[in-house]
Parts: C-alpha cells; structure tokens; sequence
C-alpha cells in the first residue's frame, strides 16, 4: 500500500468501495455503538415538534423541504415524519421530503424502509449531494455527520501520512498549520471538507435551518481524540495494542467535533450560527418533556416506563445528555 495523506487513508477506510460506511451497518445492541437515533424515537419527535413550532412561527413554509443528511438506515428521518403526522398530519401532504445519500445500496436501504413504513402516504425524493438539491425553503438535519468527516492528523508542526498501516508525522501542510494555529492545537484532528459542506449547503437553499448532533466541544481538545468503535468497544487510535490493519473498514472511525471549525465554516459561507448547547438543554427546550405527556396520557403506564427510561438516555448528563452537543444555523 502507497504513502498516502491521514485524511486519504481515513476517507478509503469510511467511504472506499469495501468501506465501513458503503454498505448498510447495523447500529445499537447488535452493531459497533450506539447513536441518540438507535436509542429512542422521542429523538426525531422532538425535532418533529421543532420543525412544526417553525411553521408556526413563520420560518418553515408549508411546502418546504425536510432533508436528512447522511440517513444511513432512515429511521431518523422516520421517526420525525411519524411524530409529524400524529402532530399535525396535514404537513405530510405539503412537506418534500428528501435525503442525501451518496451510497446506491444504503439509498435503496432507505427506500425500501420507507416504502414499508409509509406505503404512498408520502414521497422521498433521494440526491447523491447536496449540490444536486435546489429549493426555496428548508429544515436540514444531521446526526454524527461532522466526525465522519475525513481529517488529517497534526503533531507539532507536521502533518501525518500513513504508510501500511503506520502513522508518521513528516508532512508540511500550511492549510493544516494555520488551522492548528487558529484554533490553538499543537496535536489533534484537523477536519476537512467543512468550508466545502457549508458553502454547498448556503447555495442549495434561498431560506433554511440546520441542525446537527454531534460528539464534541466549541473549542478544540488539546491531544488526540481519534478512536474506533468496535462491537461497543472504544478502543484510542494510538493505543499501542491497536490492530489497525484488522479494524481498517471493518469497524467505525471517529474523532470529537471542534464546533469553533464547524461555526467558522458557515459563518465564511453567510450563513448565521444561532447556538451550541447540551442535546439534553436542547432536546428539553424543543419539548420532549412535552411529548412524553401525551405519551403517558394514551397509552399504559408499562409503555410509558419503557419510553421514559429510553428519553433519560438521551437526556441524563452520564448517557448521551451531556456528551453531545446540538449546533443551530440559519440562512434567511
């Protein structure tokens, strides 16, 4: 195998034609981790409910178009549409949905999902890019999207490349550097691709909000915090046990999100950053302590316990409350 830069390396081993995200993974109990979507459908309810409090207030017009960015199996999306329909079921007649795949087998994954799930009931349109989309008016979202994004590594000046398998920091990169430099890093992840993701996603659309949930801080972390997901276990990239060549495609890649970079980029592209917070001060904020009480008000108490111990795992400071964070941008 040729020398090649971190971010080619980590990019054949997530997105090459045998990589970890090419075809369809399971996620949860029986996959490698598990996401706030795999834990509780109360995650895309309350976005649902978001979304509807946007019509209401103005923002989100009825026809506008619903995207997911990188739906991997669909059920995030799911999810929102059910709740919406229980909300406020004429929306589905209006709203265009739509993900953005660049993968043949997990769009057809998706489709045949839907066409489960929904029947004729509603249409899911599919793109390979976000540069293919064009509308007016939207509400895109994401989950764990901005840390599968491909980074190089950066150690005290040099940038890394990977011969084999093997990690050696001698490159000279000045986009890499400065990056380094402007957000106070002497080692760590540098993600690529942001600016190129928010310019795409502020020319698709005349008026929208984004929002995304990722692991990570506003500021970055001071060491490494590259690791792999296998059958739940975290296992550091530098660990010196690490069998890389065995993990390579096999299992997932993934490093913590600096949201500074994230803001940067959309800023550049005229886009308004609007909030980082908690997902549990989000998810509490956009009402899903609201919809638990509907919940407990029409079905057995047995249910309402199952689902409630579900929500705290997304909303407890100790799950995935505290960990993750939302981030919230707006073009208008």
């Amino acid at each position: 195998m040729p020398s090649r830069r971190f971010s080619d390396y980590m990019s054949e081993w997530l997105y090459g034609k045998e990589g970890y995200y090419a075809t369809y993974k399971n996620i949860g109990k029986s996959g490698d981790f598990y996401t706030s979507v795999s834990t509780s459908k109360f995650f895309g309810g309350t976005i649902a409910k978001h979304i509807i409090s946007l019509v209401d207030e103005g923002f989100l017009e009825k026809d506008a178009t619903i995207c997911e960015i990188g739906a991997h199996h669909g059920y995030f999306l799911a999810d929102v549409i059910e709740f919406i329909y229980t909300l406020r079921p004429e929306l589905l007649e209006s709203f265009n949905f739509v993900i953005i795949e660049r993968f043949e087998a997990l769009r057809e994954f998706q489709k045949n999902y839907f066409a489960e799930s929904f029947g004729d009931a509603l249409k899911l349109t599919h793109y390979e890019s976000l540069s293919s989309l064009k509308c007016k008016n939207a509400f895109f979202i994401a989950n764990e999207i901005f840390d599968a994004f491909p980074c190089e590594l950066y150690y005290k000046g040099k940038s890394a490349r990977v011969e084999g398998h093997e990690v050696i920091f001698d490159v000279d990169d000045t986009w890499v550097e400065q990056k380094a430099k402007k957000y106070h890093k002497d080692r760590g992840e540098i993600a690529l691709g942001y600016e190129e993701f928010a310019f795409e996603m502020a020319h698709t659309c005349d008026k929208f909000e984004f929002m995304s949930f990722d692991y990570g801080e506003m500021q970055a972390r001071p060491d490494f915090s590259l690791r792999v997901y296998a059958k739940h276990e975290v296992i550091p990239f530098f660990d010196e046990n690490i069998k890389t060549e065995e993990l390579f495609a096999k299992s997932d890649i993934t490093y913590d999100v600096t949201f500074e970079h994230v803001k940067d980029a959309y800023e550049e592209a005229g886009v308004e950053f609007i909030e980082l917070k908690a997902q549990m001060v989000a998810l509490v904020n956009m009402g899903i302590l609201e919809l638990l009480e509907i919940l407990k008000e029409n079905v057995k108490e047995e249910i309402y316990k199952q689902e409630l111990e579900k929500v705290k795992i997304l909303i407890m400071p100790n799950f995935l409350g505290e960990r993750f964070k939302m981030i919230r941008f707006r073009k208008q």
